[in-house]
């Protein structure tokens, strides 16, 4: 038996490019499959974890998966809003903290979030370099962003409008980064952080302009009454929120009553999350109380269901590989007579070809499982540190 592992074994060394793509071709049938489900269930474990870090999410009525992707991973169309009074009724209740969201803008293909300084505690995030925001119209970016567009601390970034068409005359802002943060290989890594004002002076809710009651500006008046001034279309407003202009810089209207596309609520503890729950289920104003687990594990349930699919279409791809094999092995014998010819004649009989030839399947196959199943286990140990490692190198 010894005598036919090591004849079966010379013949692939031999041959041993076909042996090479043939345990390459095994191979790579067995991992792909092992190694989708791998990444998949790691990658559902770290969006579950963020969720689970947010066990409560205050939106508008409307989609809950929406309201989820866009507060929690900063993608997604924004959600319908809320108003701003909504944050003085959570703190009125005294059974959480607040955080304020306002995700709907964004600065090329990154999220401004509009937010409170709570977020950045909230979520763990650490400062690399700089500062957290302090005054209106300063931002801090994430470490992605600052990779990607070599940023950093006193260069700026700009807002993008909403539409190529945009006819309301709000231009971009032009805010200085303040700060960048540490990677934490999550969505805020690829967002831009303000105060939530400095997100309704994108909106064009709150702007600056100059003194109207400068003699230069003599020319843009309409109308004068008492305190109040009337000017026409040419005064000037300011797209950039510097020292010099930053008192000039209001907002007209009712605070409370300004927009906001998420709050999260910080319970204080498991009593106050269940009263607060309860108190949003009984509510029939336009506002919902969610579960971001919840939402997540339903949208996890159908990506596992699609995965099944993928899985069951390379499971055939691996049977046609497994067939191909055998045709090559197949062929193989049949290219060999005179060498089985030899073997006959100097006394191996047809038992010991059986045996030479399932040896040499044998051996191939074993490679390949082997060098697959190390290549699982290097996926599962080392997969997400590695895509970790070149996002931000």
């Amino acid at each position: 038996m010894n005598g036919v592992f090591y004849l079966a074994w010379r013949y692939l060394v031999w041959h041993r490019w076909k042996s090479l793509t043939l345990t390459a071709a095994i191979t790579l049938v067995m991992f792909v499959p092992a190694a989708i489900q791998v990444l998949i269930d790691q990658t559902a474990e770290q969006l579950g974890a963020r969720a689970a870090r947010t066990p409560l999410l205050i939106g508008a009525r409307g989609s809950p998966l929406e309201l989820t992707l866009n507060s929690l991973y900063l993608q997604s169309a924004p959600p319908a809003s809320l108003p701003y009074a909504e944050v003085d009724v959570i703190r009125q209740q005294g059974l959480a903290t607040p955080i304020p969201l306002y995700v709907r803008f964004k600065s090329r293909n990154a999220a401004i979030v509009g937010t409170s300084l709570a977020y950045f505690d909230y979520r763990g995030l650490g400062i690399a370099s700089g500062r957290v925001m302090a005054v209106l119209g300063e931002a801090v970016i994430g470490a992605n962003v600052a990779r990607s567009r070599n940023l950093s601390v006193g260069d700026y970034v700009l807002s993008s409008p909403e539409s190529a068409f945009d006819i309301a005359g709000v231009y971009p802002l032009k805010m200085p980064v303040v700060g960048i943060l540490a990677p934490g290989f999550s969505a805020d890594d690829d967002a831009v952080f303000v105060d939530v004002k400095t997100t309704w002076v994108i909106e064009g809710l709150g702007h600056g302009h100059q003194d109207l009651a400068a003699p230069e500006a003599a020319r843009t008046i309409l109308k004068r009454d008492g305190n109040n001034i009337v000017a026409n279309a040419s005064v000037v407003e300011y797209n950039e929120i510097t020292e010099a202009n930053r008192d000039s810089f209001h907002f007209h209207g009712d605070n409370n009553r300004r927009p906001l596309t998420a709050i999260i609520p910080i319970a204080k503890d498991n009593k106050s999350a269940v009263i607060l729950a309860g108190r949003y289920q009984a509510r029939d104003d336009g506002v919902q109380l969610i579960s971001p687990s919840r939402v997540m594990n339903e949208l996890m349930a159908t990506i596992f269901t699609v995965r099944q699919y993928v899985v069951a279409a390379l499971s055939l791809v691996g049977v046609a590989t497994a067939l191909v094999v055998i045709l090559v092995f197949l062929l193989s014998l049949r290219l060999r007579q005179n060498e089985m010819k030899t073997l006959r004649y100097i006394g191996g009989g047809r038992w010991h070809l059986a045996l030479l030839a399932g040896a040499e399947v044998l051996m191939v196959v074993a490679i390949a499982v082997l060098l697959a199943a190390l290549l699982t286990w290097l996926t599962e140990r080392w997969g997400t540190p590695l895509v970790q490692a070149l996002i931000v190198s």
